[in-house]
């Protein structure tokens, strides 16, 4: 059995759906918890210490141990006072998973820049500050785990969704950076594209849905990526319904000229979208070109 014991996991959004069952499931294997949660809406607005206490106290009646965080992730005051109560209660952090999101869809043309902004600041300033208020710690100890939580949306868009999208696609770019300037520390970061129902999703899925994507079905991924026997870092799973698979950006082969023009590629435009044989690093893209 994967274990987590002496490990500590700070888990954002932890107080619903996705968030509430990663705790549930790294807290059964051991690990010390900092549940954190706004208790807001799903837009976003009020505030509650509902969510992460009633998690908090659903692990501790289970035999673990959590505290409650309600600190906002999308302010650095917030961020560092997230990290802040992991070091106090249990000594350090080992494990950051960043969950915390919210919805404000719209259409593109009527998305007002407060609906954008206030997506972006959730889902991607929020896991950049906590990942970065949580990093001096991962770096002294020389080891840490990183998971973001990016989605399809992100990946491959989705109507109405203009602010989630980006965001989502924002959280992928973080996540292959941190892969790469953590390596020499010992600190993993991977990113999951989840399909579960939860209070998010249960108005865009649908209603068969409810059994088969379950959260608990996502939260097994994430505890193996938060895990000291994994060794993927910098990069994307698609996981939902008991499926697990590797998302990657590729690049076609593409078409070369010495003399290139607007005409001579409306001319190879075909050549321009093959697929096969692709390349998957910046560095494979780079040789090709020269």
């Amino acid at each position: 059995m994967l274990r987590f014991d002496d490990r500590v996991a700070i888990i954002t959004g932890a107080g619903h759906g996705l968030g509430r069952s990663h705790a549930l499931l790294l807290a059964e294997r051991g690990a010390k918890v900092v549940v954190n949660d706004l208790g807001g809406a799903l837009d976003g607005t009020g505030a509650s210490t509902g969510p992460a206490v009633d998690v908090v106290e659903l692990i501790q009646k289970n035999g673990g141990q959590a505290v409650a965080s309600t600190d906002n992730v999308a302010t650095p005051e917030g961020a560092q006072a997230i990290v802040r109560t992991a070091v106090e209660a249990f000594g350090g952090v080992d494990v950051v998973i960043n969950n915390a999101g919210i919805l404000r869809d719209k259409s593109f043309g009527k998305m007002t820049v407060e609906e954008f902004d206030g997506v972006l600041a959730v889902h991607v300033r929020g896991s950049y500050l906590v990942s970065q208020a949580a990093y001096p710690h991962m770096k002294e100890a020389g080891y840490g785990r990183i998971v973001n939580t990016s989605s399809p949306a992100g990946l491959f868009g989705n109507f109405g969704q203009a602010n989630y999208s980006t965001a989502k696609m924002g959280l992928v770019g973080l996540t292959k950076t941190l892969g790469i300037e953590g390596a020499r520390n010992g600190i993993k970061a991977n990113a999951i594209a989840p399909i579960a129902w939860t209070r998010m999703t249960e108005a865009l899925l649908p209603a068969e849905f409810e059994a088969k994507f379950t959260p608990e079905r996502v939260s097994a991924l994430v505890a193996y990526l938060a895990h000291d026997s994994c060794e993927a870092s910098g990069e994307v799973f698609s996981v939902g319904g008991g499926r697990v698979a590797r998302v990657f950006v590729a690049e076609g082969p593409g078409w070369k000229s010495d003399d290139l023009s607007p005409e001579a590629i409306a001319d190879n435009w075909a050549a321009v979208m093959t697929e096969q044989p692709y390349v998957l690093t910046a560095g494979d893209s780079m040789k090709a070109m020269l």
